[in-house]
């Protein structure tokens, strides 16, 4: 009977490859990698040889998903690898699980290393949750757009970061999040693993004064702190006051205008009432 057995590998040392996957990997038919050469590189290191490898990357997953799950149905037991980690996080691999799901094919998820857990474990925050954002957003006016949306979150934030866009990341962060204590993880389980944490624009400074930064990055986001809270407060008091302000110039009554200030700033309507009081004084 065929079956689609999803395979954890290393994020970086050898010694962590799970004795079920690297058992999957050498009783599977063929191989389906993210990069053919990453993977190869990694069986003949493993042991593993004459084994039939089929790239199976973001570019062509879409299209050959069905054509995978196929085989499955067929008899074929395919193992599916990135380069590192747990396949289908933050990764294309997704789509295939979820093809095969509702083609009724076998799916085996074997556990493994995964860098969202061991960045969280590893970041020194004591937050009891987190949220996973996947890769960070390119651009800075995304970025700052999306932490702010989250940062209501009684959570830790989770992102994967390029080496090359690491610097301006962290000033989108500390523009967007000028209080808050994050951690940098750099080559999670290599020889030159790496975990910066402190004030945000401690990190930064820090990364900025580098000629160079190499690696792969996990940026983890403390949950807000007291003071994080407070200023955040205050910012949004300023800006109800702003609004309250614009609102009876308009020549809106200070009830309609708390009622719709309430609503923009997620504040009581008592309060919002007393702000635009305040405004019309």
């Amino acid at each position: 009977m065929g079956k689609l057995i999803i395979c954890p590998t290393p994020l970086g040392n050898l010694g962590d490859m799970p004795p079920r996957a690297l058992e999957a990997l050498r009783g599977a038919d063929v191989v389906c990698a993210e990069d053919t050469r990453v993977t190869g590189k990694l069986l003949v290191a493993l042991g593993v040889e004459g084994k039939r490898l089929e790239r199976l990357d973001e570019n062509v997953i879409g299209q050959r998903a069905m054509h995978i799950v196929e085989r499955v149905l067929a008899g074929e037991v395919i193992a599916y690898c990135t380069d590192a980690g747990m396949p289908g996080v933050s990764d294309p691999g997704l789509r295939l699980v979820r093809v095969a799901r509702e083609a009724g094919a076998p799916v085996e998820v074997l556990p493994g290393p995964t860098a969202v857990a061991t960045a969280y474990v590893a970041s020194g925050c004591v937050d009891g949750a987190f949220y996973f954002g996947g890769f960070f957003p390119r651009k800075d006016a995304a970025r700052v757009a999306l932490l702010k949306q989250l940062r209501s979150i009684d959570a830790a934030l989770i992102f994967y970061e390029s080496p090359n866009r690491l610097v301006d990341a962290l000033g989108s962060i500390e523009s967007a999040l000028p209080a808050c204590t994050l951690a940098v993880c750099r080559e999670l389980t290599k020889l030159h693993e790496e975990v910066v944490r402190g004030p945000v624009s401690s990190v930064r400074a820090q990364f900025e004064a580098r000629t160079s930064i190499k690696g792969e990055i996990v940026l983890v986001i403390d949950a807000p702190n007291e003071d994080e809270k407070a200023a955040s407060d205050a910012r949004s008091i300023a800006d109800a006051a702003n609004r309250a302000t614009e609102l009876l110039e308009q020549g809106v009554r200070p009830k309609q205008a708390a009622r719709q200030i309430a609503g923009e700033f997620g504040i009581s309507r008592n309060e919002a009432y007393e702000i635009a009081l305040n405004a019309r004084a």
